[in-house]
């Protein structure tokens, strides 16, 4: 197993956090675009990198991202170069156009990761699962509703999870986390007034004073989606609640530091017998920077080396 060590320069979580995201540049062949129906009527934008490979990585990202996020393009271009094909998705409203219908994508809508294996499985012998953050949850949450259903699936890795969700978004309106938090908020609030232009009646009137993530998953996220409030809505999505009912062999890595996770989610999993966890004293959220490399963080190699190993 390779071992993370961080930069001397990134010498915090924050900065583990933020260098990637602002100054990270991935060299990619363009992605090739598909969109496909989901069964209520509305759509889910993919993005593609076909090789003809017999063997598929899907790649989820995290609260408000997209494909064109580089930790997903990273993970893509490794993934490629290794002759797999690699479908990254855009969640519900993550990509160019609005979505149709009211609802839009949060931490436990695993529907929209089904019809998507369901698009693809017939295509290939073995499909892997790798997912960041949100995109994490929910994968993990899928593979625990699954159990064994769906031999076709073969592993999965997931990143920088938040697994207990009320208690993450407490981590994460922590005075500290500030910038990140109203980042977050900015954007949702922007789809939120997108959409109110495609149905009035959702009732904006309260978005400019909600000034946490828990007051607009409590407003919008959770009646919008069919939970009663924000704390049901974290209860019943919360990936750790779904870990024990896991039959797919699937790795946890959690850095330490990084300011978006509470004590939570860092389970013990030596019991586990599909689940292994790994718990590094550094990589920030979503980080795990790392030079010469080819290009490659250490996240992309930790997840080629237990996806390859064995088969």
């Amino acid at each position: 197993m390779i071992h993370y060590t961080a930069p001397t320069f990134l010498f915090n979580r924050h900065l583990e956090t933020i260098y990637p995201s602002l100054f990270r540049k991935v060299d990619l062949i363009p992605y090739q675009r598909e969109r496909i129906q989901t069964p209520d009527d509305d759509f889910l934008d993919l993005d593609w990198l076909k090789k003809g490979a017999d063997k598929l990585v899907i790649i989820s990202h995290g609260l408000e991202g997209n494909t064109s996020r580089s930790y997903i393009k990273g993970m893509a271009k490794a993934f490629h170069q290794n002759d797999f094909d690699v479908l990254t998705w855009n969640f519900r409203g993550c990509g160019e156009e609005t979505n149709k219908q009211l609802r839009f994508y949060h931490s436990g809508a695993t529907d929209d990761l089904t019809s998507l294996i369901n698009h693809v499985s017939t295509k290939y012998k073995s499909i892997y699962l790798i997912g960041f953050s949100l995109g994490g949850n929910l994968t993990l949450k899928f593979l625990g509703e699954i159990g064994e259903a769906c031999p076709i699936l073969k592993k999965a890795v997931v990143f920088s999870v938040p697994l207990d969700l009320h208690m993450s978004c407490l981590q994460i309106s922590q005075p500290g986390n500030w910038v990140y938090e109203q980042r977050f908020l900015k954007s949702l609030k922007a789809k939120v007034i997108e959409k109110a232009k495609q149905y009035p009646a959702l009732d904006v009137s309260k978005l400019k004073s909600l000034t946490r993530l828990i007051d607009f998953d409590d407003h919008f996220t959770a009646p919008i989606h069919g939970f009663s409030n924000a704390i049901d809505y974290y209860t019943k999505c919360s990936s750790i609640g779904f870990l024990d009912s896991i039959k797919v062999p699937t790795l946890i890595v959690n850095a330490k530091n990084d300011p978006f996770l509470s004590e939570e989610c860092f389970p013990n999993l030596l019991d586990h017998s599909y689940v292994k966890s790994e718990y590094p004293e550094r990589g920030g959220h979503v980080g795990f920077a790392q030079f010469n490399q080819n290009g490659l963080y250490w996240s992309e190699l930790r997840a080629l080396e237990f996806i390859q190993k064995n088969g």
